[in-house]
């Protein structure tokens, strides 16, 4: 007697099927992720232009963060929660980084015969090496105005501005940051544009015009709006 048979799921089909609904998962914690950083620098920006304002706005402003939310939070407090969250949002992003760009390599069993980067952004080819560069500033830039507080003219301060103008008086430390703003510039770019797309939202061209145009917009207004502090303390407009 013949017996009926049976088939079943693929192993491979099963693991090829989890696998991909990883990497939508782990490229939506990206989108998340990136638009948690860009909503914060465009709120740090913000903070960092009240040194156009003089040495006591942008003192004031400093001191209302460290008091924002009193007394239903202690001094500093807010800082502290946003802190932690931030720095929980960075080991997800550079997890979710690291595990994609792992995946994409071990996925490539052979060279393109066309390089890839001929069809990508200049913003999109540096995106790795970019968020690399940011992470190592962002290192430096805590040390300097945050934890260290050290003023490179001459030991610490704790007056914020002093700080931010004498760390810009010198030359070297500007060129520092003006090139971690391109990076971030660039990293922006094209990030706003991967989240665009993750997010579903690049359907037509017309949608994939209008998310690269946003890409450019946010990275020039945020990049330019940090550049405009050091630039303006080299030229002695802020001093």
């Amino acid at each position: 007697m013949l017996g009926v048979a049976t088939t079943s799921p693929r192993p491979s089909l099963v693991q090829g099927a989890r696998g991909a609904r990883s990497t939508i998962a782990l490229k939506m914690l990206m989108a998340v992720t990136g638009i948690v950083f860009i909503l914060f620098v465009l709120g740090h920006m913000y903070g960092n232009l009240k040194a156009f304002s003089g040495h006591d706005a942008y003192n004031e402003y400093a001191h209302h963060l460290r008091v924002l939310g009193e007394p239903l939070l202690p001094y500093e407090g807010f800082l502290w929660i946003m802190r932690v969250g931030l720095i929980v949002a960075l080991v997800v992003h550079v997890y979710c980084a690291a595990t994609l760009w792992r995946r994409a390599n071990h996925a490539r069993t052979k060279r393109y015969v066309v390089k890839k980067s001929l069809a990508s952004s200049w913003s999109s080819r540096t995106m790795r090496w970019g968020g690399l560069t940011i992470l190592l500033f962002l290192i430096w830039h805590l040390l300097n105005f945050t934890i260290g507080k050290v003023n490179v003219t001459g030991g610490a301060t704790n007056d914020p501005y002093n700080l931010l103008v004498d760390t810009f008086q010198t030359w070297w430390m500007t060129i520092i940051y003006l090139l971690a703003m391109v990076a971030l510039g660039l990293h922006l770019h094209h990030g706003v544009w991967s989240s665009a797309q993750t997010l579903g939202l690049t359907n037509n061209s017309s949608a994939r015009r209008n998310a690269r145009g946003l890409g450019w917009i946010v990275a020039i207004v945020i990049a330019g709006g940090f550049s405009l502090v050091p630039l303006f303390v080299v030229f002695g407009v802020i001093d």
